[in-house]
């Protein structure tokens, strides 16, 4: 098997993986807030517990490497889990994950204004149609979903491609170590907005179930797969999550996206799937030069 086929299976399960996400913060009824505390919690435990298996040398090296922004990054992700947890409980998991597959290309965008990072032409022209579909989407009438709710999907959006430039910026960024970070910022935010820190068993095993299994497990898959396939297909198989968390949520919440919905995402994700095989077909153009 060549390294770009693991690359494009491995990553294509850990995407798979992470579209179940919406679906278990829809299986609970407790407030945005309560649910970002344990989750914050849950996914520390899964990451500290592979420090286990490291000497102190491991950890002492991979706080002290660019140390100022793991801390920086740890606060963008932080923020950008509690407002996706906000979107999916007030809109459609629809809106929310169409909204989020726009981050490659806010990416693009916000990397150009902190780094001057070069912005090709195919990028404007895709952020054109990226925005109509925005548009569309948030025209909707709020028959389905919420203004509030596509506004915190926009909101992580734009916080998670701030930390996603820092990470591409910074490559010795530990990424165990950071997403334990964002872990323990998750909890100390959300708690400050908990009017109260109880919670049923029930609930608190389906919190526990996608902390400890499900964001870990696909997080080391994507992470995993992403080494050997280049950010365009990366892109590519994000596109996974848009199509497949809507389904889950259909099938089993019978939750329908409003025709706003359908519009605005199908020009976002035509836009995508066109310009992440225009970025492919230049890249492996180069390649062979």
């Amino acid at each position: 098997m060549t390294n770009s086929a693991k690359g494009l299976i491995l990553g294509s399960m850990g995407v798979f993986i992470m579209s179940l996400e919406s679906l278990f913060i829809k299986f609970t009824t407790i407030s945005p807030f309560l649910f970002a505390f344990y989750i914050g919690i849950f996914m520390f435990i899964s990451m500290a517990s592979t420090f286990l298996f490291k000497d102190f040398n491991y950890l002492k090296k991979a706080v002290k490497t660019s140390f100022p922004f793991l801390l920086i990054c740890s606060f963008f992700m932080a923020t950008s889990n509690i407002f996706f947890i906000n979107a999916v409980k007030t809109t459609t998991v629809a809106n929310v994950v169409i909204i989020f597959s726009t981050s490659a290309l806010f990416s693009a965008l916000i990397g150009y204004l902190l780094y001057k990072q070069k912005v090709t032409k195919n990028i404007f022209y895709a952020s054109f149609f990226m925005f109509i579909g925005l548009f569309i989407i948030f025209n909707d009438k709020l028959e389905v979903g919420s203004i509030k709710g596509n506004i915190f999907a926009l909101l992580c959006t734009l916080f998670f491609s701030v930390s996603f430039v820092l990470l591409s910026r910074y490559k010795d960024m530990n990424r165990v170590v950071l997403t334990a970070f964002s872990g323990i910022l998750l909890t100390v935010i959300a708690y400050f907005f908990c009017e109260e820190l109880a919670i049923d068993l029930k609930t608190l095993a389906i919190v526990m179930i996608m902390g400890l299994i499900i964001s870990p497990i696909s997080r080391v898959l994507l992470g995993t797969g992403a080494k050997y396939i280049n950010a365009s297909e990366v892109s590519l198989l994000m596109l996974i999550e848009t199509i497949m968390a809507p389904i889950w949520v259909w099938i089993f919440l019978a939750e329908v996206p409003s025709s706003y919905t359908f519009i605005g995402g199908f020009i976002i994700i035509l836009t995508l799937i066109i310009n992440s095989l225009y970025t492919l077909k230049q890249e492996r153009k180069s390649l062979s030069l």
